[in-house]
């Protein structure tokens, strides 16, 4: 797939792809009377799955009929997976499913795990970057997707600074806590709540973050991650959908309260993980996986809207997509 912002929308395949084998989808369990169900996850196990492991341990997906399988991403990408029919369930993001939208691949997002973008561009203090206009002079290291450039660029632009005097520099899947330290680049984009957590409280370095969240008069919010299924499976298992949608959320609402209960899921879904680097990151994810007053997973239109808008004038698509075709509430609880 040629996508054009494929730098980043692959990160997930680069940090985490296991092999993927064949999976028999959607066949009764005749030792337990259960349906046969994959989800394929975007990524190795993190805070971001939290509520499928919660509801996992807990049996709510048994309750509901299904014998959850959890697999690690295949190497040609969750969407392409699931588009084929071969996982009936993904871990994907908003810049991923937009791109495959507009190539004609029926994958649909049918739920947002967190409410905003955690997304955050981070440095070392010392590089004095307190605003988007300081990354002039400034070195991103990055994956050299498009969606990097374009976002940097509008958030220099929007701040009143050149865009133009700031260099980009591909460096892929490496510490980028290392890179910033022997200067290899100033600034790069992570994840708040996975890489921001372990910078500041588990490896006590001394950084700074520009977080999107906090310059949403100048760039989109997005939904990163989504819960993706094909539209075969929505239009043929509309009942497995909303099953599995229905344990999810319930376990994603002990998420957003309890981060003690999301660390010990996730630690005992995937042992070898850094418990300390966990229980801070279960922590930090409390209240942000749903805002209060909100039903878990709901997608809002002018969220869609607005981030494809943006793709489309940045050049990162080229046709425009149905927004109302590309993700649904409609199997939440």
């Amino acid at each position: 797939m040629n996508w054009k912002l494929i730098g980043l929308a692959g990160l997930a395949v680069a940090a985490g792809a296991g092999t993927f084998g064949a999976v028999s989808c959607g066949d009764d369990d005749s030792g337990s009377g259960l349906t046969n169900v994959t989800l394929m996850l975007d990524w190795t196990p993190n805070t971001n799955h939290a509520g499928i492991y919660i509801a996992k341990a807990n049996g709510w997906y048994a309750d509901e009929g299904i014998n959850l399988k959890i697999v690690e991403p295949a190497q040609g990408g969750v969407e392409q997976i699931v588009a084929a029919d071969k996982a009936e369930f993904g871990i994907s993001i908003q810049e991923a499913v937009i791109p495959a939208r507009a190539e004609g691949i029926p994958i649909i997002s049918v739920g947002a795990i967190i409410q905003h973008n955690l997304s955050s561009l981070m440095s070392l203090q010392s590089e004095g970057i307190t605003r988007p206009r300081d990354l002039e002079g400034k070195t991103y290291g990055g994956f050299g997707g498009a969606l990097e450039t374009a976002l940097i660029e509008q958030l220099v632009r929007c701040d009143g600074g050149d865009p133009g005097k700031v260099k980009f520099v591909e460096v892929g899947n490496i510490d980028y806590l290392v890179g910033m330290e022997q200067g290899q680049f100033d600034f790069v984009w992570i994840f708040e709540g996975w890489d921001g957590v372990r910078a500041r409280e588990v490896e006590k370095k001394p950084i700074s973050t520009l977080q999107f969240k906090d310059y949403l008069n100048c760039i989109p919010d997005w939904y990163t991650p989504v819960i993706i299924t094909s539209e075969k499976v929505a239009r043929d298992k509309p009942d497995v959908v909303r099953k599995f949608m229905a344990a999810t959320a319930k376990g994603y609402e002990v998420a957003n309260k309890d981060g003690a209960a999301s660390a010990k899921a996730l630690l005992d879904a995937a042992p070898e993980s850094d418990e300390t680097l966990v229980n801070a990151a279960a922590a930090f994810h409390v209240g942000k996986y749903v805002d209060a007053g909100r039903k878990w997973g709901t997608q809002d239109e002018a969220i869609w809207a607005s981030f494809t808008a943006f793709l489309k004038s940045a050049g990162l698509i080229d046709k425009d997509i149905d927004v109302k075709a590309a993700y649904t509430n409609e199997f939440l609880p």
